[in-house]
């Protein structure tokens, strides 16, 4: 062994702690994987429970799931490509209105009214996109917004369509595969908007997961870079838009489809600030923000209307800040920097 080596040997053993924890450190830095987590298991277990143990409540988890899809979908747009929107609910608005629609018409079959929604709503979403994609935030913000009051004011003056401020009444839907009525007891909405929920979750796990996916944060941190990568940008914006467009519209017609009426604020701007709430409340850039977020949002708005039905707003808008000014990055986000510490303390 000669002199060089042994020298480069003795440093390596004498590395500070410093140097050896930043090595560390950077080899904990993994891409991204498919791999279910065991918490992953537990989560999507709860709402089986749930089936069994809250059978009084099954129709408002049936909504809080078609509501967490919807809160997927501005996600994938603003967690995951910086997407700021304020008028998501036209395409919800749209699979609602396009699934009544079918319906009140005769044609009342459940599966095929959600792709019917998925498609109008993403054809709606690819045309908007490329005026999304051409501004920065407040120009994003203008846009989605006018987007948002035009569809809601064509679909008013459009009563003999849409029915107006009396809502689309008058639909029937077909048992589910032909077999599954939807009864009063929501017990057949329960498992069609579980399974729905889970299938869009998983492809959208996926994708998020992917090379797309992983170009889309690269856009969202710096997209003025990204074209030096050989990543087109403009078309990675244009279809993660259509795309969340088109899960926004599966999940108003899940609620048209489980409800059986569509009123007029499926297109307000009431429900697009809602969603905004729920995101910042559970996280963005996590998808399971989203369900999280949700969940607290509309339970908290079930519990706290019952007991004060004229200031509910109040108590909500006190957790927002309260969320905002102790766990950034949402409930997911608190959590995570809660566990990050813990096991910083562990290892020390």
């Amino acid at each position: 062994m000669n002199a060089y080596s042994t020298t480069a040997l003795k440093a390596k053993n004498d590395a500070t702690p410093s140097v050896q924890t930043e090595a560390v450190n950077h080899s904990a830095l993994r891409l991204p994987n498919d791999r279910w987590k065991a918490l992953e298991i537990v989560f999507w277990l709860l709402p089986v429970a749930s089936y069994f143990f809250f059978p009084d409540y099954l129709v408002l988890i049936s909504q809080i799931m078609i509501i967490g899809l919807f809160a997927m979908s501005l996600d994938l747009i603003l967690g995951y490509a910086g997407i700021v929107s304020l008028g998501h609910a036209a395409f919800f608005g749209l699979g609602a209105y396009t699934a009544g629609l079918l319906s009140v018409h005769g044609w009342g079959e459940p599966i095929s009214g959600l792709l019917a929604a998925a498609v109008v709503a993403a054809v709606a979403g690819f045309i908007v996109s490329f005026l999304v994609v051409r501004g920065q935030d407040l120009a994003r913000l203008m846009v989605t917004l006018g987007i948002g009051l035009m569809l809601f004011e064509a679909a008013n003056k459009a009563a003999f369509i849409t029915g107006g401020v009396d809502g689309l009444s008058g639909m029937v839907m077909e048992p589910l595969f032909g077999t599954f009525e939807f009864d009063l007891f929501g017990k057949t909405a329960f498992w069609y908007s579980f399974a729905v929920l889970f299938i869009l979750f998983v492809a959208m796990r996926r994708l998020v997961n992917s090379p797309f996916g992983l170009s889309l944060r690269g856009i969202r941190e710096g997209g003025r870079r990204m074209p030096a990568i050989g990543a087109h940008v403009d078309r990675r914006l244009v279809a993660v838009f259509t795309l969340g467009a088109a899960v926004a519209g599966i999940a108003g017609a899940l609620l048209a489809q489980t409800t059986q009426f569509v009123g007029l604020d499926v297109l307000g701007f009431p429900r697009s600030a809602e969603l905004l709430i729920m995101l910042v409340l559970g996280g963005t850039g996590r998808l399971y923000g989203a369900l999280v977020g949700a969940a607290v949002f509309m339970v908290a708005q079930d519990k706290i209307s019952g007991f004060d039905p004229t200031y509910w707003q109040f108590y909500i808008g006190l957790l927002l800040v309260l969320i905002v000014l102790f766990a950034r990055g949402g409930i997911l986000g608190g959590l995570e920097k809660i566990v990050a510490r813990f096991k910083r303390s562990e290892a020390a």
